[in-house]
C-alpha cells in the first residue's frame, strides 16, 4: 500500500532507534552513539552499531532503520511493522483509496520536480543574465565549489522562464504548482513564476531531497528573503537549512550550532563548522529544537548581540524549557555587537567564530540573565515579580528532577543580587567621565583599580594567588605592592583588609596602599561593601586586560586543553573570560569602559 510522502520520515523521527533496538540487546554508549552484540547473529565482541536514524553491523552487514529492524527481528511484513511503530509513536496510518495512493505517487514525484528545478537554476546562474547573482556569491567570499556543493542558482526575470526550463522534462504545470514553484493563475491568466530575480538556495530535508526554495533579492527590493511556499513536501516549522549537511558534520564530530540566515550557514560550513543550520526566517519551532537534539545533545544556539537578540535568546530559552531534561539542553552564544557569522568570519576568519563557540554558556548559566533583562527591582514589588518569574520559569520543565535544580539555581542568584545594603553602606559606584589617557595610564590606573580590589577583599587571595603572581605590573607602587601581597603569610593571617593593610604598614607600604585606595571613581568591586560575586568579576575583569593579548591567547589554548581533558566548570568559566577578554581587547575598549565593566559585565 502507497503511503504520503512525509508519513514515514515523521514515523522514523518518532521512533528513537536506541530505545527500540535496545529491547532486543543490551547496547551500551559509544561517543555519540550505542553499541551493542548483533541480534541478528551470535557473537560475543560487539560489532552492532546504532545511530540516531539507523543501524549497522560490521560483522554480518545488517543494515536499516527502525522499520527495517521491526520486519528483520520479528519476521513481520511492511505494513505490520509500520502499523505497530505508528501505534507505538502515536501515529495514524493513513488509509489510502486508490485516488489519494495517485496522489501519493505524484507527490513522491514532487521530488523529481525540485531537483531539476534546482538544475535549472544552476544552469541559469552561469548566463549573462545571472552573473550580477554570480558576482554577489564571490564577493561575500563563497568558493566556486561552496557555490557548487550548496546548489546556489538564480531564478530568471521573465514570465515562465522556469516552465520554458523545464519544458524537456515534460512537467505538467500542476505539478509545478503543488511543488510550489508556479502560483495558481487567476482567472484566464497563466501560471506565473513564484521566484524571479532572485538568488536561489536549495533547501533540503535530512535526507538530502530538495525540498523548498530561499530566494534573495539583489538590490533594495522587498521583501529580502523569500520561502517556497507550503507544499507536501515543505513544512516552514520542521525544516532546517542546511539540515543534511549538519547531519553528517555531526556524526563525524562537529558541533551543532544553529544561525539566522542562508549565508550564514554557507559561511560556516565552508569555514570548517559543519554542524550549522538556520530556521527559515522564524524563531526556532518545537519540531526544530527536536531535530537539533537529534543532531547533539547540547546544541549551540547563536544570536545577535543587540537588545533583539537579547530577546529573541530569551524567546527561545523559555520555549525550550519544557523540552529539556537532564540528557538534553542547550548552550547560547552571543556575537560582537553589529556581527553575524558571515561578517565575522570574513573580518577575523574561522578563529573569530571559534572565540564565541569557545564562550558559549549552557542554558542554566545564561537563563537568569535572559528573563531579568532590564528587570527594576528597586521595590518590594519589582522584586517579588521577578522572584514570581524566576519560580514560574523553571516550573514550565517537565523533569521534575531538573526543574528543581534550575528553581534552586535561579533563587540563589536571585537572593545574592537582591541582598539589601545595611544601613550607612555606600551605593554602587557610577561612571565617572575621565580624560583620554595613554595607554602606560590606562595601564597604571587598571593596576591600582585590581590592587585596590584586593586590598579590600584579601579573602580572594587564595583563589587567584597564581593569576596575581603572572601579572607583570607597572614599576613603583604597583610593583611593590604586588611583590608583598604574594608574600603575605596568608595560613598565619586573618583574610581581612585591616590585617593585609597592617602587614604592608610593617613593610612601609603604607603610602602604596594609600594610593590605590585613594583613586578616584573605584567600582563596585573595590568597595567595603561588595558582594562576594562582584569582586570575583572585579578582579578577574582588571586581571584579563592586564595580562595583555599575547599572554591571553597562550592561557586560551592552555583553558581549552584543560576543559577538553577535565571537563571542569571551573576551566569552562576561565574559557569564557579568556575569549571575552580577548574580544573587549580587540574592540579597544576604554579605561572608563573598564572600570564601570567591573561591576557590570557578566562572566
Amino acid at each position: 500500500m502507497a503511503l504520503p510522502p512525509g508519513f514515514l520520515d515523521e514515523l522514523r523521527a518518532r521512533t528513537p532507534l536506541p530505545g527500540l533496538i535496545g529491547r532486543k540487546t543490551r547496547l551500551l554508549k559509544s561517543g555519540r552513539n550505542w553499541k551493542g552484540c548483533c541480534p541478528f547473529h551470535g557473537e560475543k565482541t560487539p560489532s552492532f552499531y546504532v545511530y540516531d536514524d539507523h543501524f549497522h553491523c560490521f560483522g554480518c552487514g545488517a543494515h536499516g532503520d527502525a522499520v527495517t529492524f521491526v520486519m528483520q527481528s520479528e519476521g513481520a511484513q511492511f505494513m505490520e511493522a509500520v502499523e505497530r511503530l505508528a501505534g507505538e509513536a502515536g501515529l495514524d496510518v493513513p488509509k489510502l483509496a486508490p485516488r489519494d495512493a495517485e496522489r501519493a505517487r505524484q507527490a513522491r514525484d514532487l521530488y523529481t520536480v525540485m531537483e531539476a528545478a534546482m538544475e535549472a537554476f544552476q544552469r541559469r546562474l552561469r548566463l549573462p543574465e545571472g552573473r550580477p547573482a554570480l558576482d554577489y556569491l564571490r564577493r561575500r567570499g563563497l568558493t566556486e565549489e561552496t557555490i557548487q556543493d550548496f546548489g546556489l542558482g538564480w531564478a530568471g526575470a521573465g514570465r515562465g522562464a522556469l516552465q520554458a526550463d523545464l519544458k524537456q522534462d515534460a512537467f505538467e504545470p500542476s505539478q509545478l504548482i503543488e511543488a510550489g514553484l508556479l502560483k495558481a493563475p487567476e482567472g484566464d491568466e497563466a501560471p506565473r513564476d513564484f521566484f524571479f530575480n532572485r538568488v536561489m538556495f536549495p533547501i533540503r530535508d535530512r535526507r538530502g531531497r530538495v525540498i523548498a526554495f530561499g530566494g534573495r533579492i539583489l538590490g533594495d527590493g522587498q521583501p529580502k528573503y523569500i520561502n517556497s511556499p507550503e507544499t507536501p513536501l515543505f513544512r516552514k516549522r520542521h525544516a532546517l537549512y542546511g539540515l543534511d549537511r549538519a547531519r553528517e558534520g555531526a556524526f563525524r564530530g562537529a558541533a551543532v550550532v544553529a544561525v539566522e540566515g542562508y549565508m550564514d550557514v554557507i559561511a560556516l560550513h565552508q569555514a570548517g563548522f559543519t554542524g550549522a543550520v538556520a530556521p527559515l526566517g522564524t524563531a526556532l519551532t518545537e519540531d526544530q529544537l527536536q531535530e537539533l537534539w537529534r543532531l547533539s545533545p547540547e546544541p549551540v544556539l547563536c544570536f545577535d548581540g543587540d537588545a533583539a537578540g537579547a530577546r529573541a535568546a530569551a524567546r527561545v530559552a523559555e520555549a525550550a524549557l519544557p523540552l529539556i531534561s537532564a540528557e538534553r539542553s542547550l548552550k547560547l552564544a552571543t556575537l560582537p555587537a553589529g556581527e553575524d557569522p558571515d561578517t565575522l568570519i570574513s573580518k577575523g576568519g574561522k578563529a573569530a567564530f571559534q572565540g564565541v563557540m569557545d564562550a558559549a554558556r549552557p542554558l542554566s548559566e545564561a537563563l537568569y540573565g535572559l528573563l531579568l533583562e532590564g528587570q527594576a527591582m528597586a521595590s518590594p514589588e519589582q522584586r517579588a515579580a521577578a522572584r514570581n518569574r524566576l519560580v514560574a520559569a523553571a516550573a514550565t520543565i517537565s523533569d521534575r528532577a531538573l526543574a528543581s535544580e534550575y528553581r534552586q539555581a535561579l533563587l540563589d542568584r536571585f537572593f545574592t543580587a537582591t541582598r539589601r545594603r545595611q544601613p550607612g553602606q555606600a551605593a554602587p559606584a557610577k561612571r565617572v567621565a575621565r580624560p583620554a589617557m595613554v595607554p602606560p595610564t590606562i595601564r597604571a590606573a587598571q593596576a591600582r583599580i585590581l590592587l585596590a580590589i584586593l586590598l579590600r577583599h584579601p579573602w580572594l587571595l587564595p583563589q587567584i594567588e597564581e593569576a596575581l603572581s603572572l601579572l607583570d605590573l607597572p614599576e613603583g607602587p604597583a610593583r611593590a605592592l604586588q611583590t608583598l601581597i604574594l608574600s603575605w603569610p596568608m595560613a598565619e593571617s586573618r583574610l581581612d583588609s585591616q590585617a593585609l593593610l597592617s602587614h604592608l604598614a610593617n613593610e612601609g607600604l603604607t603610602d602604596a596602599a594609600a594610593w590605590a585606595l585613594g583613586a578616584e571613581a573605584l567600582p563596585q568591586a573595590a568597595r567595603p561593601d561588595a558582594l562576594p560575586r562582584e569582586v570575583e568579576e572585579g578582579f578577574w575583569h582588571f586581571f584579563l586586560r592586564l595580562r595583555g593579548e599575547a599572554a591571553l591567547l597562550e592561557d586560551q589554548k592552555a583553558a581549552r586543553e584543560s576543559l577538553a581533558a577535565t571537563n571542569d566548570p571551573a576551566a569552562q568559566q576561565r574559557l569564557i573570560r579568556l575569549t571575552e577578554a580577548l574580544g573587549a581587547l580587540r574592540r579597544g575598549e576604554d579605561a572608563a569602559d573598564l572600570a564601570e565593566g567591573a561591576a557590570a559585565t557578566p562572566y
